[in-house]
């Protein structure tokens, strides 16, 4: 009987595990993640920043909130409190144990003056390690910070300030003008990675031209952000680099500029982003670990990142790898996203070259609703920034991504996967359940080895099967 019992329970379970997706047995490896992803506990006294000299208005607030800071680290910690108001401020610094909580219709705006964010501190620029301008919030190996609150960060830039150093008339830059293109600002930083000068000599800042980020974590364990609005951002919106147990939740990143990327985890782990809006001016979420030399020579992947429950709009694509992936990155878990707008150009996309390489793999989506999109639902391309360059010897490893519960109403590819010419270097790719309508062009598919699709539609048309190389259908 017992004997008896046991086979049957047997039968019962399996055909059940069985019809699971490959997404969702991935799936379950992210509870154990998870369990390790925790919010600060962050006790102590609130010190407003009123009490420390902050006046409401035009008078610069830096040193009022800076002091209020000083004094809640000394303290052993606390919350450092914007009330409602709007006070304007140059880069603040965090420390550890100190949540800056902004009150609801409490706005903290920043100057636009680059002096102010001087002298330059340590951080990443596009995947290359550097000294730069601060960022707006900048902490450095702290632990247990936090962002909180309904209140709003307005970084203040616009076609006038910050954005024109992007060099794009679009952004409000004219003739004459200096830009991070000018030859000793932007590939000066280039130069530095190439021939891997030590970062201690990598002073960037006064003169190069090189945006800030709006929060950066360098270094940081235990972090939350939640809540809050963030505008008119100078550069990326959130950066987490070299850090661990990230939460990003409930946030309203929207800003339009230059390279507005919403959420950029780099080289970290254990990053959870959660219940958040993204319109966004860039990827709106960008998963990245470095360019080339300064990428590989590091070797810190970015790892165990879990998104979920979030919506996007306009940006240029939703959720991204790239371009500045060459540390690598592993398991990557999306689910219940929506991600629509006539001005989204891609809904999940890697981006990567055979300069920079890198291994990608064990990435899992399930429950995507797309909308509109201006091109590809699905692309992976690596040919990314070639612009004729010759082939590099880092070849791009992209493995094992596994796709289940995605509809998209309308875009003019479905997928569009394309390799490194001479290598099949995107394998075990695997879609199921998957619905495609409203798709304008053939799916393009090259260097690509192991390509299954299950119960997936395009244009109510079942294209389920075994697809590998290199082809166009």
């Amino acid at each position: 009987m017992i004997l008896t019992a046991i086979l049957l329970m047997v039968a019962l379970s399996v055909p059940a595990f069985m019809n699971l997706t490959r997404a969702d047995q991935g799936f379950s490896e992210m509870e154990a993640i998870l369990a390790e992803i925790f919010a600060p506990e962050i006790k102590g006294k609130t010190y407003p920043i009123t009490e420390y000299g902050a006046v409401e208005g035009g008078e610069l607030c830096t040193e009022a909130i800076q002091k209020a800071i000083e004094v809640c680290a000394a303290n052993g910690g606390g919350t450092v409190l914007v009330p409602e108001g709007s006070f304007l401020t140059g880069p603040v610094h965090l420390k550890s144990n100190i949540n800056l909580h902004l009150e609801e219709n409490a706005v903290l705006r920043f100057t636009t003056d680059p002096q102010a964010y001087l002298p330059v501190v340590k951080t990443r620029w596009e995947g290359i390690d550097c000294y730069n301008y601060s960022p707006l919030i900048y902490a450095n190996n702290c632990e247990n910070i936090s962002i909180t609150g309904q209140g709003t960060l307005d970084g203040q830039a616009n076609e006038t300030n910050w954005w024109p150093w992007k060099g794009k008339r679009e952004y409000g830059w004219k003739e004459g003008m200096p830009s991070q293109l000018d030859p000793g600002a932007r590939p000066k930083l280039g130069y530095y990675e190439e021939n891997r000068v030590p970062i201690e000599e990598r002073i960037m800042g006064d003169g190069y031209y090189l945006r800030p980020e709006f929060i950066v974590a360098y270094e940081c364990r235990n972090v939350l952000i939640e809540d809050i609005t963030i505008r008119n951002a100078p550069f990326w919106l959130i950066h987490p680099v070299y850090s661990e147990n990230i939460i990003v939740r409930g946030v309203k990143a929207i800003s339009h500029g230059p390279n507005n990327d919403g959420c950029n985890p780099e080289s970290s782990r254990n990053v959870l982003i959660e219940d958040c809006f993204f319109n966004t001016g860039d990827d709106c979420i960008a998963i990245k670990s470095g360019r080339n030399n300064d990428g590989r020579d590091i070797g810190r992947p970015s790892e165990n990142i879990i998104i979920r429950n979030c919506m996007m709009e306009n940006g240029h694509g939703g959720v991204v790898i790239g371009s500045e992936i060459s540390g690598g990155c592993r398991n990557i878990f999306v689910e219940n996203c929506t991600m629509s707008s006539p001005e989204l150009d891609r809904a999940i996309r890697i981006k990567t070259n055979s300069l920079r390489g890198g291994e990608i793999e064990n990435l899992y989506f399930r429950n995507i609703t797309v909308g509109e999109v201006k091109e590809s639902v699905i692309k992976i391309n690596c040919l990314y920034e070639m612009n004729g360059l010759e082939q590099g010897e880092h070849i791009p490893w992209i493995r094992d991504i596994y796709i289940s519960g995605l509809e998209s109403s309308s875009s003019e590819y479905a997928l569009d996967l394309t390799g490194v010419p001479g290598y099949q270097n995107i394998s075990n790719i695997r879609l199921e359940d998957c619905h495609f309508n409203n798709v304008k062009k053939a799916n393009v598919i090259n260097g690509v080895k192991n390509l299954t699709l299950k119960n997936t539609w395009i244009n109510n048309r079942n294209i389920t099967g075994d697809y590998s190389s290199d082809r166009d259908e």
